[in-house]
C-alpha cells in the first residue's frame, strides 16, 4: 500500500517507500538547506487507500523522509482542521479530489524547517499556510515547492490561522464580491451557526451591515440566539418561528435585505427567499439537508429574485491567488483585533480517530475540530 502512496500521494511521497519504526527517526539540521542532498524528517500521515466512510478508510502511516529540493519547503505542521469538504472528498462525492490513495485535509498552518539552497522568500522558523489550500495536510511534515506557501504572523492563534482559508475567506466573498452592499443594507442567511455564519454576522457587522440569521429548532435555542446576538446578529429565528404569512412583519427597523446566503436548501433555502427585498439575490454555497432549493414562479416574475452559487475553489482557480491572500491577511488581522472568532476544539494527532468521530456528527453536536500536531 504504501509503494503506491509513493506514486499518488503528495509531494511528501515521492521517495521509495518502507515502514518506519518508532523513535527511529534520524536529527535533521534545522537551518536552511545547503544542498539539494538536505532530507526532510520522517513523517507521519492520516491516508486512505479508496473512497469510503472517513472513520473506516483512513489509517495512520508512517513515511520515510523525503529530499527537499531547491525551491522547496519543508514544513513541520502545527495544526489542520476536519472540514466537510476534507470528509466529502475521502467520501469521493466532492467534484475536486486527490485520486487514492492520498493524504487527507486541504488546510492548515505549519512552521518552516528547512528551505531549498534557491528559496529566498521563506526563513525557518516562519509560520506559513498553503495557499490556495492544497491536499495533503493532515500529515506532520510536507515538502512542497515555495510558491505554495504564503507567509503569516506568527502571534496569530495557532487554531485560527490552520482555519482561515476556506471558512471565513468563504464569508468574505460572498459579502464582497456578490451584490454591492453599503453600510445599513442587511443580509439574512440560514445555517447561522456554522463557522461560515458566525464569520458572516461579524464581517457584516463590521461593515455596519445588519444581519437576519436562521437556525434550525433545536434543544438550548436560547443559548444559541444569545451566541449569535454576542457576535453580532441582528435578529436570529428558528425555523419555525417563521411559519408566519408575512415574514418581513418580524424585521422592525431592520431593511429588506438585498442578499441572502443559503448553505442547507429545502425549507430553510425557501425561508431566506421570503425575507429577500424586490430585485434580492440568493447565494448557495452548500446543501447540508441534501434536499433541492425551490423557488416560486411568483418570486421569479414578480420580485426578480436573482439565485446564483458560489464555490470557493472556482474562485481560487482563476488566477486569485495573490488576491485571496491579501484577503488572508485581513482576516487574520481582524482576529488579531478580536473582531473575528468562532469556536473549535484542538485535538492531538495521536487521537485523530475521536476527532474524526466528532467532526462526522457520532458525537452529537461538536466544535470545528482542528487536529494539534
Amino acid at each position: 500500500m504504501l509503494r503506491q502512496l509513493v506514486m499518488h500521494a503528495p509531494r511528501l511521497f515521492n521517495y521509495p517507500s518502507r515502514r518506519l519504526a518508532h523513535g527511529g527517526c534520524s536529527q535533521i539540521l534545522i537551518t536552511r538547506a545547503l544542498s539539494s542532498a538536505a532530507m526532510s524528517p520522517p513523517s507521519k500521515a492520516i491516508v486512505y487507500d479508496v473512497h469510503g466512510p472517513p472513520d473506516t478508510v483512513t489509517k495512520l502511516v508512517e513515511v520515510p523522509a523525503v529530499e527537499v529540493k531547491e525551491k522547496e519547503v519543508c514544513v513541520k505542521m502545527l495544526a489542520a482542521p476536519i472540514n466537510p469538504s476534507d470528509i466529502n472528498r475521502i467520501q469521493g462525492v466532492y467534484p475536486v479530489r486527490p485520486n487514492p490513495p492520498a493524504v487527507g485535509g486541504y488546510e492548515g498552518v505549519g512552521e518552516v524547517l528547512s528551505v531549498g539552497s534557491s528559496v529566498t522568500s521563506l526563513s525557518p522558523g516562519d509560520w506559513v499556510i498553503p495557499s490556495p489550500p492544497s491536499f495533503g495536510t493532515w500529515q506532520t511534515y510536507i515538502v512542497k515547492n515555495e510558491n505554495v506557501w504564503h507567509k503569516v504572523e506568527k502571534g496569530v492563534p495557532m487554531e485560527y490561522a490552520a482555519t482561515i482559508t476556506v471558512n471565513p475567506l468563504t464569508a468574505l466573498l460572498m459579502l464582497e464580491h456578490c451584490v454591492p452592499l453599503n453600510s445599513g443594507d442587511a443580509i439574512v442567511q440560514n445555517g447561522a451557526t456554522s463557522m461560515v455564519g458566525q464569520c458572516v454576522i461579524q464581517l457584516a457587522k463590521s461593515r455596519g451591515i445588519h444581519s437576519i440569521n436562521i437556525i434550525r429548532d433545536r434543544p438550548g435555542v436560547n443559548e444559541v440566539k444569545e451566541m449569535l446576538k454576542n457576535l453580532g446578529a441582528d435578529e436570529v429565528f428558528t425555523e419555525s418561528e417563521l411559519e408566519v404569512k408575512n415574514v418581513k412583519s418580524l424585521l422592525g427597523g431592520i431593511p429588506e435585505p438585498a442578499l441572502g446566503f443559503n448553505c442547507v436548501g429545502g425549507n430553510a433555502a425557501s425561508l431566506v427567499l421570503k425575507f429577500l427585498r424586490q430585485g434580492g439575490t440568493m447565494v448557495t454555497y452548500g446543501g447540508m439537508s441534501k434536499k433541492p432549493v425551490t423557488v416560486s414562479t411568483s418570486s421569479f416574475i414578480f420580485k426578480d429574485l436573482s439565485l446564483r452559487g458560489f464555490w470557493l475553489q472556482k474562485w481560487l482557480s482563476t488566477d486569485k491567488a495573490e488576491e485571496s491572500r491579501g484577503m488572508i491577511d485581513r482576516l487574520l488581522n481582524l482576529v488579531q483585533e478580536g473582531k473575528l472568532k468562532y469556536k473549535m476544539e484542538l485535538a492531538p494527532f495521536d487521537d485523530f480517530s475521536t476527532a474524526l468521530d466528532k467532526a462526522l456528527g457520532k458525537l452529537g453536536s461538536q466544535p470545528k475540530q482542528v487536529i494539534k500536531f
